[in-house]
């Protein structure tokens, strides 16, 4: 709606203004209140409060906007335009029964129109109240609390004539007036103030909104805080209540009428006026008091309104509740407190040290603690006490080694009441102060331990009634027991050694030597009862005497290089024995198992079977106990054995066996289930000195049989092992209680066990004695470990069992044989299998070689990797490089050398430059990339491009430096024009100073640089901005830094805008100013900081040394006699003149604070108390006797203020007496002054006459006494003056004191005012029943607090009296220590006096000469070999040197001999392990060799077998094809079918691959021409000569074959000539299929790089042809797989031998392309097919002939390797002594640095 008295714009008188202007508005709004408060952060937070962002808050909340009236809510309802000019309808309809739409409804004029919205026809919508209804109330309720800022109304009618903004911040329990608007303020709202208001909250009536300009548009603005007023503090509690709004209310209430009266019953009246609204804004953010930036949505209000200003806060500061208004839970370490400018007031987490989760506040607590801390920890755990939960409750000490927040910081208190005092208390925490250590308990005197347990040593007797806790023991301290109470603590007997007696445990038992202190008083002989010869001993040393290797004084250790055998060391493995088809099992063992057999492993022994052990070299005779080790085969299994012992011939009665009867040598033995080894029932008697044979014979075996886990009755023996039968040995059997008890304790621990198991557990302390000297008995002492010096890493062994130190891989006793799993017995040990678990058969592998058995298809001396083409080990696969590379990574399959600008992990991609899909199924190829040209071009710019799959077209992937779709364009910073020929991008040369993302940061044609940055300018940024200096290329562009004390302040107006140098940084200095940044003075100037320049030092020429000063304080050098600043005055401690005559100062030494007297008037410089010329009296405010003066009283400092004050009034009354005299005001006293004056004038004519008469002289005494006289009334009325005056100040003084007092007490009324005023309006807004209940618990909780307080120091025992009896008793044991104290401080004074005389009389001078060389009282300077205090220019101690004699300089050539000899021994191991590294390359090669070898005779194996099968598949073929031509009833059809398949049977590749493959096979032909080098570095074995020979002669044989294979194809390709003229056309129809395969093959063929591969597609290629003819596909596929295996031989040899390579791929390759040409040219007759298989048969002869020279070669080359593992055995040989003399070298190096190092 427009008015025909509208204007577009609005001026002063409120007309409507262009968006732009209230925008603008808006802004200076915002400005002028962020000016006010310049802490305020709108985005946030800034220096402690936070607001969230402000925005319009009816944006969402329409539906929470009323109005009072609106026209056509219930029936449509008419009005008019008061003029409606420009268009012809002049009246209209409102219909707002549905809501607004543009399209359906747009006569609906609800007041949810007015929200803002960005719609493109905004005036197309309003609110519009009823016709003719002057009172309309518009109403908006927020849900929340929010801050308002402005309201902006923009009404489509005139605006109201009068109307007022209400707000409500209880949810519209009370309202108050914003703001009046009316056109006639006095008549709408008498007695309102008008506007401008003039402080920040006053409430006026405004009359510039409400005129009746514009019709139209026409604005209402609000803002709460008007920018034009001040405001103090912009955070004040009444200011945010002045923004909070809960609710606003616009009320209208006077339309404008143009003199219309509505009171007309006219309706064409009524309907011209009412209010029309287009827009309102509300303006405002959530309301948070500063504790939150941001707000979410609040309960039931929409989530995701698009512009919407949420209500609900996100608190910060710990804070929770809609707006921030409480602490969260556990933060009430301070009182709640909106937060302000500079202070967030966060609520502080409660420090409870982790025993609680609960606190509150307590004010009381808070004020006691200076308003620091007012929270309470409520329910302490964990044995916890105090406000934080920081004490431990009583009879509970503090764990000094745990955290205060440690659940378990608080431990009960463990002392013995017996022993303690105060019942068992102890200390609760630590205090060094106090001497309090926690949990520490007090014992009595005589009591120790840690619970005051025990007495202490020398006491017995605990007792609660003892006050001292024990009595003292009464015992002899030599025969007692050390290290311990010599008594029983509850007894009181004493405790004497093991072998002393007595009463007074002095004497030794009888049976025993040598009386001593010793733990056990006296010692036994006790010889060991196996180890010696027999139970006596020396008497003075105790020796006994030792059987052989036996050593030690009881002879019960092994004499090293010897051991002690097991009782299982007769041990004779299955592994040795003899039988008949016997089977051996070898078992590896794994590093994490101990083995549970001996040996190599195990030997089958089935039902029936016999084994024999050859049994020798027996130590004793006697009994011996059969043990057989073995291992069951299925579970529960049983078994019988028989064993038989057979002697060489009968036993002699006479013999220690002669009791044996010959059933005896027969013996029977049951296997338990469940058990790993069996001891047959009786023992053997067997002699030393003869074999004996014993049987053993498997007679019955059962028990739970798995067919899937077990085959065959049987067991697997280990080893039979012969254990002497010990206990009818005499130390067992002996009778007396010694032997006695040695069996007793041999078989309760078991001791025989050690020989039942092959693995050894650690001895018991009971069976090791035991053991040592059974074995000793038996072996008569102990045997030689003679271990193997090449397996074996010592000589010596270890002294139990004689196990010695094995070499990796090494086993056996003695070391001499390699490990299950290990092989090549040498020098350094044996190495590891590491036979792949996946390609080898067995973890095992030959002994001597190391080769594992390998399965089928893995390949090596470890079976670990795959043939070439192939990789995956072990699932071995062909190469995928879809036909563009040739091999692959043996691990990862990623194919080696892509082609055709492929690249890729399968050559699957396009390299850098190229596009397009080169995988096979797609068959694509790789081309260059339009960038915009393609690589190799001068207008390629891209490093890579791709085809986008949406659009097709190529996507370039720019160089640095361009950009555009095809890279045809510069990039930002770069510049020149890559669309013209030649043309390129340079980078932008803007010395680095340039945003490289900017485009527009420099000249995209010309490069110049126009937005430079770190402070650089110039078309290439290569200068400083003026005020900098520096390099711009290095972005060094520094900001003058220049002393304004120094510089020329017109240069340098501030420290911001100072101008320097733009290159050097030189300021711009004052006069006699120098420095870069003129900082310091020039030479003979001074006072820098004058901000003038200097000033020169101005010394006198002649009394001072030289022009210079002190730059500070301009102090010159004077010479002696002179002093000053510039030395033109006395000297120091003198004054006067120095020109006349200088005196010295005069000063009391006592009373001076500086020796320096006044230089021109000589008075001294007292200090504090003292005064006088010369510093000798005692000054005032200050008493005594000079030079002890004292402070006078306190009350001296009052009294003599108030004499300095009223001489201070004396004063100015003389000085106002002065100005009344000059002013000529001095009224009554005028006349009295004159008199005076002229009788003084009287005085002073007499006086100064010089003939005095005595009538002058008694006028004179009369002036004189009259002046005396009128000085003196004067003088009594000027005090009486003063008096009153002094009255009427000090009641002034008291006025001003109790107005001072009285405005005091007003501010303070004002804060408590607006404290109060803040609680109660925090108290409007709180839940007064939730603060009551807080209070109520509060107080509780304080009562509850402090009756445990009061409990704490009333009850008795207590905190407080245990504190006050430690007190007493700290202060009693002070009492009696004092005495003993002084005493003990007094010895020590003296003795540290005479320590401090012995000190002074030391002299180092003789110790100077021994350790530097030189005599000690020679001076550091002139001393060449230094001494004690000396040191050298680095600052170092200086002692010793060249030509100096004493033992440091000894010590230093000492040293370094030691380390010049150290580093050649370096160097020599160095060399040392050089030349083992060349032997170990050496071996390794060697090694390599082999096992390559070793790899090609496998895959020669496999061809061998492929071949002779081709073979066989060929002669089947040929001969199918005669019977089928030779039937009768061969139709042509099915002639011309055959002829058809046999043109297919064509070698499956194309010409041009069967030349490329030639000529591949050539280069790597000639790539061998280095053979001889590689196998003379390599140095391969015999072995790999023979299979290579081996390879020749299958190749030979081979090509025999082949030979054959084409003679016959030739008859049979002439067969199929003749079948061929009857069937031309079928011919060329398989042409045509022909070539199809081919294609086919051709692209498996790109895909597979290995021989392998080429097998798989023959396959199938074959069964594809099997449903035709059977006989042809034979034919076919035998030709094929014998091609691919040749090629696949001829790979594998190229990689392990390059001979046998060459010969195999020579000939496969031939054969290849002879049979591919034959296939293809059948057509052009049989003479050609005959002469390419001469030819074929040629080349295979040639292939003959060259295979017979390689052999001959690698005979002369086994020569060779022969001569040269000679020679490296000599070399090894050579380097083990070259080793050990180094060693023996090292030793005596090591020897000589010792015995330096200990020399004195």
């Amino acid at each position: 709606m427009e008015w025909a008295s509208g204007e577009p714009g609005r001026g002063q008188q409120g007309q409507p203004l262009p968006w732009e202007l209230r925008l603008g508005l808006l802004l200076s709004v915002l400005a002028a209140t962020l000016a006010q408060s310049p802490s305020l952060d709108v985005l946030g937070c800034s220096r402690g409060s936070c607001y969230p962002a402000t925005g319009d808050l009816l944006v969402g909340r329409a539906d929470r906007l009323t109005a009072s009236s609106t026209c056509g809510l219930h029936s449509p309802q008419p009005y008019c335009i008061v003029s409606h000019l420009q268009d012809e309808k002049k009246c209209f309809l409102c219909d707002s029964r549905q809501p607004f739409s543009a399209r359906d409804n747009p006569n609906s004029h609800r007041i949810q129109n007015v929200v803002t919205s960005f719609a493109p026809q905004r005036r197309a919508a309003w609110w519009q109240s009823e016709n003719g209804i002057p009172r309309v109330t518009i109403q908006l309720d927020l849900e929340a609390e929010f801050h308002f800022t402005h309201l902006i109304m923009t009404f489509k009618t005139f605006r109201p004539a009068a109307m007022l903004v209400e707000r409500s911040a209880d949810f519209g329990r009370t309202w108050h007036v914003y703001r009046y608007f009316s056109y006639d303020c006095g008549a709408d709202f008498p007695g309102v103030p008008l506007a401008p208001p003039r402080h920040w909250d006053d409430v006026v009536c405004e009359s510039r909104y409400s005129e009746i300009e514009p019709s139209t548009e026409g604005e209402v603005i609000y803002r709460v805080l008007d920018p034009a007023i001040p405001i103090p503090d912009p955070y004040s509690s009444r200011i945010q209540n002045l923004l909070k709004i809960t609710n606003l209310r616009v009320n209208l209430t006077r339309l404008h009428t143009l003199g219309d009266n509505l009171l007309d019953p006219r309706r064409e009246i009524r309907e011209k006026y009412y209010y029309a609204l287009y827009e309102l804004v509300v303006r405002g953010n959530c309301f948070c008091y500063g504790h939150a930036s941001q707000c979410a949505p609040a309960p039931g209000a929409p989530a995701h309104a698009e512009g919407m200003v949420h209500g609900a806060c996100v608190c910060k500061h710990n804070t929770r509740g809609l707006n921030c208004e409480q602490c969260q839970d556990f933060y009430h370490d301070l009182p709640w407190h909106p937060a302000e400018d500079g202070h967030t007031h966060a609520c502080r987490k409660c420090e409870c040290n982790g025993h609680t989760r609960s606190c509150h506040f307590d004010m009381a607590v808070y004020l006691a603690s200076g308003n620091v801390s007012g929270g309470v920890c409520d329910g302490c755990q964990h044995n916890t006490a105090g406000r934080h939960c920081e004490l431990c409750r009583p009879f509970f000490y503090r764990d000094p080694t745990k955290d205060l927040r440690d659940p378990a910081v608080c431990r009960p208190c463990d002392c013995d009441p017996m022993g303690s005092q105060d019942g068992g208390r102890c200390d609760s925490h630590d205090d060094p102060v106090l001497g309090l250590v926690s949990g520490q308990c007090r014992c009595k005197e005589h009591v120790v331990g840690a619970r005051c347990q025990q007495c202490r040593d020398g006491f017995f007797g605990l007792s609660a009634s003892n006050p001292l806790g024990c009595q003292r023991c009464q015992c002899n301290s030599r025969g007692t027991v050390p290290g311990g109470t010599p008594c029983d603590s509850n007894s009181g007997a004493c405790f004497c050694k093991r072998l002393v007696t007595g009463h007074g445990c002095d004497r030794c038992l009888p049976g025993h030597w040598g009386l001593s202190h010793d733990l056990l008083g006296c010692r036994p002989c006790d010889c060991d009862v196996g180890g010696a010869l027999d139970p006596q001993c020396d008497e003075a040393t105790g020796q006994c005497r030792c059987r052989q290797h036996m050593i030690g004084r009881r002879c019960e250790q092994v004499q090293p290089g010897y051991f002690r055998p097991f009782l299982d060391h007769l041990t004779w493995e299955a592994e040795d024995a003899r039988g008949q088809a016997l089977e051996v099992v070898e078992r590896l063992a794994t590093n994490r198992e101990t083995p549970s057999w001996t040996g190599a492993g195990f030997v089958r022994l089935r039902e029936g079977q016999e084994v024999e052990f050859l049994v020798t070299s027996l130590p004793r005779a006697m009994d011996y106990d059969l043990l057989l080790r073995l291992e069951p085969q299925v579970p529960e299994q049983w078994a019988e054995l028989e064993l038989t012992v057979h002697r060489p011939g009968p036993v002699s009665a006479h013999s220690p066996c002669g009791h044996v009867l010959p059933k005896d040598d027969r013996t029977h033995g049951m296997l338990q289930p469940n058990t790993r080894s069996l001891v047959f029932p009786r023992p053997i008697c067997l002699e030393p000195g003869i074999s004996y044979k014993l049987n053993l014979k498997l007679t019955r075996v059962g028990g739970r049989v798995y067919p899937e886990t077990y085959s065959g009755s049987g067991l697997l023996i280990d080893s039979l092992v012969l254990q002497p039968h010990v206990l009818v040995l005499e130390m067992f059997s002996g009778g007396d209680a010694a032997a006695l008890e040695r069996r007793a304790t041999f078989e309760r621990y078991r001791c025989h066990e050690e020989g039942l198991m092959p693995s050894k557990t650690p001895l018991s302390e009971a069976c090791a004695p035991l053991l040592i000297s059974l074995s000793s008995l038996i072996y008569n002492g102990a045997l030689p470990c003679q271990c193997n010096p090449q397996g074996s890493l010592s000589s010596e062994c270890n002294p139990h069992g004689g196990q010695c130190l094995c070499k990796p891989g090494v086993v056996g006793r003695r070391c001499h044989v390699c490990a299950t799993g290990y092989y090549g017995f040498g020098p350094v040990g044996c190495q590891a299998c590491q036979c792949s678990p996946d390609g080898a058969l067995s973890a095992l592998c030959e002994g001597t070689s190391g080769q594992c058995p390998c399965r089928t298809g893995a390949f090596g001396l470890r079976c670990d990797r795959c043939q070439r083409g192939q990789w995956g080990f072990p699932n071995c696969r062909p190469c995928v490089c879809n036909g563009r590379a040739d091999e692959c990574d043996a691990h990862t399959g990623a194919c080696l050398g892509c082609r055709d600008y492929t690249g890729g992990e399968h050559c699957e991609r396009c390299i850098a430059g190229f596009h397009g899909d080169p995988r096979l199924p797609y068959g694509g190829q790789c081309r260059p990339c339009p960038c915009p040209e393609g690589p190799g071009s001068q207008r390629h710019f891209a490093t890579s491009c791709h085809r986008d799959g949406y659009s097709q077209q190529i996507v370039c992937h720019c160089r640095a430096g361009y950009t555009g779709l095809r890279c045809e364009a510069c990039a930002p910073g770069h510049f020149g024009d890559p669309s013209k020929p030649g043309g390129r991008c340079q980078l932008c040369e803007c010395s680095g100073n340039i945003d490289p993302t900017d485009p527009d940061a420099c000249d995209s044609h010309t490069g110049r640089c126009l937005r430079c940055l770190h402070n650089t300018e110039g078309p290439h940024c290569g200068h400083c901005k003026p005020g900098f200096h520096g390099q711009a290329a290095r972005q060094s562009c520094h900001r003058c830094t220049c002393n304004p004390l120094g510089t020329n302040p017109q240069q340098c107006p501030s420290t911001d805008q100072c101008h320097c140098d733009p290159i050097s940084g030189q300021c711009p200095c004052l006069p006699h100013v120098q420095g870069l940044s003129c900082d310091r003075c020039a030479p003979n100037f001074w006072n820098f900081t004058s901000g003038r320049g200097c000033q020169p030092c101005a010394c006198h020429p002649t009394r001072a040394r030289g022009p210079t000063c002190n730059e500070f304080t301009g102090q010159c050098h004077c010479h002696v006699g002179f002093g000053g600043r510039t030395c033109s005055e006395c000297q120091e401690l003198h004054w006067g003149d120095p020109g006349l005559q200088c005196r010295a100062c005069d000063c009391d030494p006592r009373g001076i604070d500086k020796p320096q007297c006044h230089r021109s008037t000589g008075h001294c410089s007292c200090r504090p108390g003292v005064s006088g010329v010369r510093c000798d009296q005692c000054a005032r405010g200050f008493s005594g006797v000079f030079p002890a003066c004292h402070p006078c009283h306190a009350c001296f400092g009052d009294w003599d203020r108030v004499v300095q004050d009223l001489a201070a009034r004396t004063r100015r009354l003389e000085q106002w007496a002065h100005e009344l005299q000059q002013t000529g005001v001095l009224g009554a006293f005028e006349s009295s002054f004159l008199d005076m004056q002229a009788k003084l004038g009287m005085v002073q004519a007499i006086v100064g006459a010089r003939n005095a008469s005595a009538a002058s002289t008694a006028k004179l005494v009369e002036a004189t006494e009259g002046l005396r006289h009128e000085i003196g009334k004067t003088t009594e009325r000027l005090t009486q003056l003063e008096a009153e005056l002094t009255d009427v100040q000090d009641e002034n003084f008291n006025a001003n004191h109790a107005i001072s007092g009285l405005e005091r007490d007003g501010l303070a009324l004002n804060l408590t005012l607006r404290q109060l005023d803040q609680h109660l309006d925090i108290l409007k807004h709180s839940n007064f029943l939730g603060a009551y209940d807080s209070i109520r618990h509060a107080h509780s909780q304080s009562t509850e607090a402090e009756r445990r307080a009061n409990t704490s120091t009333l009850a008795v025992p207590s905190p407080v009296s245990n504190s006050a009896d430690t007190r007493r008793r700290t202060e009693v044991l002070m009492g009696a220590q004092k005495e003993n104290f002084s005493r003990k401080q007094l010895a020590n004074q003296q003795a540290l006096g005479q320590l401090s005389s012995r000190t002074h009389a030391l002299s180092l001078t003789g110790i100077n000469e021994l350790v530097c060389g030189a005599p000690g009282d020679a001076p550091c300077t002139t001393s060449p070999c230094g001494g004690a205090g000396c040191r050298d220019e680095d600052g170092r101690p200086r002692c010793g040197g060249l030509g100096c004699s004493g033992a440091a300089a000894t010590a230093d050539l000492a040293l370094g001999r030691a380390r010049h000899t150290q580093a050649e021994l370096q160097r020599a191991l160095v060399e040392g392990g050089g030349i083992l590294g060349r032997v170990s390359e050496t071996r390794r090669q060697a090694e390599e060799a082999q096992q390559r070898a070793q790899a090609a005779l496998d895959k020669a194996n496999a061809s061998r077998g492929q071949v002779e099968q081709a073979n066989q598949e060929l002669r089947e073929l040929i001969q199918n094809v005669k019977d089928f031509l030779s039937q009768e009833g061969a139709d042509p059809d099915s002639i011309e079918m055959v002829a058809t398949r046999v043109l297919e049977l064509s070698i499956p590749a194309s010409p041009e691959q069967i030349q490329h493959l030639a000529s591949q096979i050539a280069d790597r032909v000639r790539s061998l021409a280095d053979v001889d080098t590689i196998l003379a570095h390599t140095m391969g074995d015999v072995r790999r000569a023979e299979q290579l020979l081996q390879d020749a002669q299958r190749a030979r044989s081979r090509a025999e074959g082949e030979k054959q294979k084409a003679e016959t194809v030739q008859a049979a390709l002439e067969e199929a000539q003749r079948a061929q003229g009857a069937a031309q056309g079928a011919i060329r129809g398989a042409v045509a299929d022909t070539e199809n395969t081919e294609q086919t093959l051709h692209r498996v063929q790109e895909r597979v790089a290995g021989a392998e591969q080429s097998l798989n597609s023959a396959s199938e290629r074959t069964q594809q042809l099997d449903a035709l003819l059977e006989a042809l596909k034979l034919k076919r596929a035998g030709n094929r797989l014998a091609a691919s295996t040749a090629e696949e031989t001829a790979g594998s040899a190229q990689s392990r031998a390059r001979e046998a390579e060459k010969q195999l791929r020579e000939q496969v390759g031939d054969q290849y392309q002879t049979v591919r040409a034959l296939a293809e040219r059948k057509a052009e007759g049989v003479l050609a097919a005959q002469a390419r298989a001469e030819q074929l048969r040629d080349e295979a002869r040639g292939l003959l002939q060259a295979a017979q020279d390689k052999l001959q070669r690698l005979q002369e080359l086994e020569g060779t390797y022969e001569e040269n593992e000679r020679e490296l055995e000599g070399k090894a040989a050579q380097l083990d002594g070259l080793e050990a003399r180094m060693r023996s070298v090292l030793q005596a190096i090591n020897l000589q640095v010792q015995i330096y190092n200990t020399c004195q």
